[in-house]
């Protein structure tokens, strides 16, 4: 625990289910200003537990504890004027209240769960989410000078007992050349034409939006709660969509059909609320047709065989030829999304591709193969070839500097923090209940 920055987590996937009527209320705890109560410290435990997370000790002295961290954080960022961005909450909240709908089923079901109102649930929420934002930037100010030079990276890395190197794990680079087939016009009419039925069903009173949300969109998601995304702001969505979407004034016209990157869509307004609004919609997907396909990959196997006879080399067929514009300006090297950079795990790759060069080797080309582009939903036929391939290895100084020095930096920002802590302790007045005293704290001066 002392390596770790003590932030409890704030998914409240238990809001009401988890609050209990018969305990018996009570401050446990005094953090300057700031009462712990023994109804916090059981909502925390259950959470846990219901959650799965072991606690590290006796739940009602880590808890505590914990939370009293939290409180010095924050009591030190009101002193600092440090804020959370209310937009950045708001989305946030937005993103978690969407994700239970979808994994309970409706707004109302949600209610039914949690017991509360989504209003209830929404507030609780914004509170929770603020403060661990909020927490997050004090934290940040406190380590945002941290910043190890090369020596000291060295001297740090030296230091380490082989035991402690980490492993890292194998490492690929991938360079990819993809083609999207084209979708003959028949079939975008077909789609046009069964969202325009849709919307003549809906308008005509003889259909429900959502019920036509359910059973047809292809948006797999939104489509479980009838189509309805949740409150979203303009920038959340692809601007097509949202130039549409946010023009709407009367919850019960339907858009017009509506085409983006991932197909065809209808729109019909639920709610708006300032700069955000809820709105729910149907999705439609054109088919490419099997020839269109076999073209693309007959296509494809002519330009491998230009680059595996040294006619053309592979960054020039891409530039040529893909239509992966994501990855055209680099030669075709994707860029994974989780660190910005161009090495992956394997499992970090589409399916689809790490499938295709788990057995190459270095400078391989694969055949032509389908795959899903999960950026746009849309199938499309490609190639990759295995730019670098790193095995499975020990953390060393030459191949994996950036991953020590994020070592190091991890390090010094834990000690920085449990210092600051220790120091805060000194400053606040800390009061805790002499039946909550009984404690082998990770922190031993609380009281003083």
């Amino acid at each position: 625990m002392k390596s770790k920055i003590l932030v409890i987590g704030y998914w409240l996937l238990a809001i009401g289910c988890l609050a209990q009527d018969n305990i018996i209320d009570e401050v446990i705890w005094i953090v300057g200003e700031e009462a712990i109560l023994r109804s916090e410290v059981e909502e925390e435990r259950l959470r846990a537990q219901y959650e799965g997370q072991p606690i590290p000790g006796d739940p009602y002295c880590v808890i505590p504890e914990q939370l009293a961290i939290q409180k010095l954080f924050l009591h030190q960022a009101e002193l600092d004027s440090i804020e959370a961005n209310e937009s950045s909450v708001s989305s946030q909240v937005d993103m978690r209240m969407n994700y239970y709908i979808s994994q309970i089923g409706s707004k109302e079901k949600m209610e039914e769960y949690f017991r509360k109102t989504s209003s209830e649930i929404r507030e609780e929420m914004m509170t929770s989410v603020r403060n661990q934002m909020t927490i997050q930037q004090m934290q940040s100010k406190l380590t945002k000078g941290i910043q190890p030079t090369p020596a000291e990276v060295r001297r740090y890395f030296n230091s380490l007992s082989i035991d402690s190197l980490p492993t890292i794990p194998a490492q690929v680079e991938v360079q990819i050349l993809s083609i999207q087939p084209p979708v003959p016009i028949e079939e975008t009419e077909r789609i046009k034409s069964q969202l325009r039925e849709f919307t003549e069903r809906v308008t005509s009173g003889n259909a429900d939006f959502s019920m036509l949300a359910r059973l047809y969109s292809e948006d797999t998601e939104s489509a479980k709660r009838g189509g309805e995304l949740g409150f979203v702001g303009k920038g959340q969505l692809v601007s097509e969509f949202a130039d549409v979407a946010f023009n709407l004034t009367d919850p019960k016209r339907v858009s017009r059909v509506v085409e983006t990157e991932y197909g065809f869509h209808i729109i019909q307004l639920i709610e708006r609320k300032g700069e955000r609004i809820n709105c729910r919609h149907i999705l439609l997907k054109p088919r490419v047709s099997y020839m269109d396909k076999q073209n693309a990959i007959t296509r494809l196997d002519s330009i491998r065989s230009l680059i595996m006879a040294d006619s053309l080399s592979f960054e020039l067929a891409v530039a040529r030829f893909s239509e992966d514009k994501s990855t055209m300006m680099s030669g075709g090297t994707m860029t994974n999304p989780n660190t910005g950079a161009s090495k992956f795990e394997y499992q970090e790759l589409p399916p689809e591709i790490a499938r295709q060069i788990y057995n190459m080797k270095e400078g391989d080309i694969s055949t032509p193969f389908t795959m899903i582009d999960r950026t746009k939903n849309k199938e499309v036929c490609a190639i990759v070839r295995l730019k670098t391939k790193r095995d499975s290895h020990k953390a060393n100084l030459t191949d994996d500097f950036q991953t020590i020095r994020d070592m190091l930096t991890h390090k010094l920002s834990a000690e920085t923090i449990d210092k600051w802590i220790r120091q805060k302790q000194k400053e606040i007045y800390v009061h805790i209940d002499p039946n909550w005293r009984g404690c082998d704290f990770q922190y031993p001066n609380w009281v003083h």
